[in-house]
């Protein structure tokens, strides 16, 4: 993910922290270091950015913008649980692809500082996995079965980041993967599945999208109604 020479100064500074963060990992970004391959005096970049971690932050960032236009960029084929699986792929690849970034994106979190792009990529993904219960083969609330796809997706990255040698499991992603579905998901044949839990999940959904004749507080009981059924 090593960016070119950038227009205003900023922009220079972030894509020299991102080419020296890719070629040498977080350890290579120094001010002085990202100060000299940007062309700019030291002065400029704590104008910008604070500190060293006003700019790893941005960096960040910059690496949630690069993700997130690799989930924007795989269309939908119209089958949720489909989508959910090729994005689980996708998170892996990006990770396996570029190492050093997602580590700073994902192994190094800073509470409170969460960027914009890294909000909309969770959104997508809790998008598709509402998709999933709209269909009536989610078993657990959207909410919670996104948290359980973020957090399994992460950790299987982190470890095979952290495994260069590939001496591991080479379907670790892969087995994963099928277990967090199997989890989560129904059968692929919903009229198979006598779920209750998967049933009102599906009804929850289709309040949310679709026009009724019940008032706010008639949908807002029911909906606390069919949450109860899904977790009961």
């Amino acid at each position: 993910m090593t960016e070119g020479a950038a227009g205003t100064p900023r922009e220079r500074i972030i894509a020299a922290a991102a080419g020296l963060l890719t070629e040498g990992g977080i350890d290579a970004v120094s001010t002085r270091a990202v100060a000299a391959a940007a062309g700019v005096q030291a002065p400029a970049l704590y104008r910008l950015f604070g500190d060293k971690q006003g700019l790893l932050d941005a960096v960040a960032a910059h690496g949630f913008e690069r993700y997130l236009e690799t989930k924007l960029a795989t269309p939908s084929d119209g089958d949720p649980a489909r989508d959910l699986r090729r994005g689980w792929d996708s998170h892996v690849e990006f990770g396996l692809t570029h190492p050093a970034f997602y580590v700073l994106m994902y192994g190094t979190p800073q509470p409170g500082r969460r960027p914009a792009a890294a909000t909309e990529a969770y959104r997508i993904l809790l998008s598709t996995v509402e998709r999933v219960a709209e269909a009536g083969r989610l078993r657990v609330p959207p909410e919670t079965a996104a948290s359980i796809v973020q957090a399994a997706g992460t950790g299987v990255t982190l470890s095979l980041i952290a495994d260069p040698s590939g001496d591991g499991d080479p379907d670790l992603s892969a087995h994963t993967r099928e277990i967090v579905l199997a989890s989560i998901t129904t059968d692929d044949q919903p009229e198979l599945d006598a779920s209750l839990s998967a049933r009102a999940l599906a009804l929850d959904m289709t309040l949310n999208r679709q026009s009724h004749p019940l008032s706010p507080a008639e949908a807002a009981l029911l909906k606390d109604w069919l949450r109860r059924l899904a977790t009961g």
